[in-house]
């Protein structure tokens, strides 16, 4: 059986892949144990996504070549628009977060890289393009939330950071972005593999410096 064009990506950066989804940062999320600045921290900076994340999502939903791949791209966008920000802000409040907060502090180096390669994917104009960095995002969230049987933490702001990446919807979501890409990938390998792997690398390092305060 030919292995998936998904697979091949993922093995291509099996390295730094593992590294992100058995990061400390996951152990202490699901522990219940990160301080609350390291996750404030985290958070103020995953909140700065969402403009360029919903551009990218608007260019895969463009450039999609089926009405039903529009349809699931236009359900999950109201999705992050909705429930999702609406954690954000209620995790802020309960974190201690002010706006002045949540404004002011400086965007970090891999959050300065997310935005731009989301922005970059989402001006090729090319679906498998926007695929890859989508897929990434999406999918070792699914892998890190749902590939453990551990118990959720107490504190909703831990468990549903947990729940928001490993429910029915988001989970056949991710199984639709894969499904995609292995569809469209191949004849532009290329392509995706650079997106991929540039992706890949800016998961790591946005775990790593949520410690950096």
């Amino acid at each position: 059986m030919t292995e998936r064009f998904t697979e091949t990506l993922k093995e291509a950066n099996a390295t730094a892949w593992s590294d992100a989804v058995d990061h400390r940062f996951v152990t202490q999320l699901f522990a219940g144990t990160i301080a609350d600045e390291v996750m404030a921290a985290y958070l103020i900076q995953d909140h700065r996504f969402l403009d360029s994340f919903l551009t990218l999502q608007g260019a895969a939903m463009a450039s999609a070549d089926t009405f039903e791949a529009r349809l699931r791209f236009g359900r999950f966008a109201g999705m992050v628009a909705g429930e999702e920000n609406t954690y954000f802000l209620r995790a802020f409040e309960a974190l201690g977060v002010s706006e002045f907060q949540r404004e002011n502090t400086p965007d970090k180096e891999p959050t300065k890289g997310f935005q731009a390669i989301m922005r970059e994917a989402a001006a090729t104009r090319s679906y498998a393009a926007a695929l890859s960095v989508l897929t990434v995002a999406e999918w070792l969230y699914y892998e890190w939330a749902a590939g453990t049987s551990r118990a959720l933490p107490e504190s909703f702001v831990h468990a549903e950071w947990v729940t928001l990446h490993d429910n029915p919807d988001f989970n056949d979501f991710v199984a639709f972005l894969r499904s995609e890409l292995d569809r469209v990938g191949p004849p532009h390998a290329d392509v995706c593999h650079d997106f991929f792997s540039r992706a890949v690398a800016l998961e790591l390092e946005f775990f790593n410096v949520a410690y950096d305060q």
